[in-house]
């Protein structure tokens, strides 16, 4: 979905509005299932990146401007707890128990008419 909103900066009010979100690229060097007995399932993903590409436009009192981004995001680290439990019909369900996420690096590039 397209994010927009106002910010309160100094002297006045940013508008802008994101849109046209698209994720072009994902990679999973590295990913490792484990079984955990009588608990579940550990997803463990390290060191992975993904490239998000966007229009954008931002106006304040004093200019405006529009454009578009490329968002670079890299040394993603995911550790993720799946319980599995079975339901009344004897099936297996999955649900999250826990999730744990961090990044390394954010590299954002505008492009823009100023």
């Amino acid at each position: 979905p397209d994010l927009s909103g106002y910010e309160k900066y100094g002297l006045g009010n940013v508008k802008y509005n994101i849109s046209r979100i698209h994720v072009t690229a994902v990679e999973f060097p590295s990913a490792s299932i484990f079984l955990m007995p009588g608990t579940g399932i550990k997803l463990v993903i390290e060191n992975a990146s993904l490239t998000i590409d966007m229009n954008w436009n931002i106006r304040t009192w004093m200019f405006k401007d529009n454009g578009r981004s490329t968002v670079y995001i890299s040394k993603v680290f995911v550790t993720a707890i799946l319980s599995t439990p079975l339901d009344n019909t004897g099936h297996t369900s999955i649900s999250l128990t826990s999730c744990r996420t961090t990044s390394g690096d954010i590299d954002i590039k505008l492009h823009g008419k100023s």
